[in-house]
């Protein structure tokens, strides 16, 4: 099974006493129940393209739960052999991240059975442009709504993954708000709140007004408008993550929390950044 991704670009605290504070609300732990942490393997895509089993041993000793998919590389149309690594290495296949052609007409059932095997549950959109086409995005929420009722049944669930630019008006409201409106309970909002902050978006507000709807998030650590003295590590970035971290556990439905690391600072490598805001991530758990 081939899985084609249309992804976009990747897109001064000024006094010790700001910096303590932004640490500390950085790092506060909200209360409530515990949610696994995955990793969406966009972050690590290089690595991933070169090594992928080493690649997922890596994550695997990192101590992350499970990962997001982003293409299949050397297991393509070979899940058992995928689900037997990912059982070895005692990781949870959390969402993946595919094309909406592989939930049309014949590739679905294709679809669905792969990732059954691999026991993926949540399989995730993450762009189309017909979202954004006032001509055609109540077409698109429709086909959400009923690929949505097919896979309902089999404990599976579909969704959509944002960027900035689902923010954008229409009319009195946006286009992530009018998918929103035109889709069941069961199609899964998967907000990044990286990209809903670079939107000017109200991140925690995103999943109140929409409750049960995040079953599963991004987490990406984002500088939004190149404040000194941040970076794009999770807890030294822009996003005031405690707030978002206790809408989803109050309000969301999350059943996974999911780093995506897509800016490197400091010179360090994709792996290294993903790892050290994975343990910044867990210390704020």
């Amino acid at each position: 099974m081939s899985i084609q991704l249309s992804r976009r670009q990747f897109v001064k605290n000024t006094a010790f006493s700001a910096a303590a504070l932004a640490s500390s609300q950085a790092f506060a732990a909200p209360a409530g129940r515990k949610i696994p942490v995955s990793v969406q393997l966009y972050s690590v895509r290089d690595d991933c393209a070169k090594d992928f089993d080493g690649t997922l041993a890596a994550l695997a000793k990192m101590g992350v739960d499970g990962v997001e998919f982003a293409g299949y590389h050397k297991y393509d149309g070979k899940p058992k052999e995928l689900r037997a690594k990912l059982d070895e290495l005692g990781l949870k296949a959390a969402a993946t991240h595919i094309g909406t052609g592989s939930l049309r007409g014949d590739a679905l059932q294709k679809t669905i059975d792969f990732h059954q095997e691999i026991g993926c549950k949540f399989l995730i959109v993450p762009g189309d442009g017909d979202f954004t086409n006032p001509d055609k995005n109540q077409a698109l929420a429709d086909f959400f709504n009923e690929t949505a009722g097919k896979l309902k049944p089999l404990g599976m669930a579909c969704g959509y993954h944002n960027h900035s630019h689902e923010f954008a008006k229409s009319g009195d409201s946006n286009f992530w708000e009018i998918f929103a409106k035109h889709t069941h309970k069961e199609v899964i909002l998967q907000i990044d709140f990286g990209w809903a902050a670079v939107a000017g978006q109200d991140c925690p507000a995103l999943v109140k007004n929409h409750p049960g709807r995040t079953r599963v998030v991004h987490l990406k650590p984002t500088v939004v408008n190149n404040e000194a003295g941040k970076k794009a590590i999770y807890g030294e970035d822009s996003v005031n993550w405690p707030p978002i971290l206790t809408a989803c556990r109050d309000f969301g439905g999350t059943q996974w929390f999911t780093l995506e690391q897509e800016a490197y600072p400091d010179g360090k490598s994709p792996m290294e950044s993903t790892a050290l805001s994975f343990a910044a991530l867990k210390r704020a758990l």
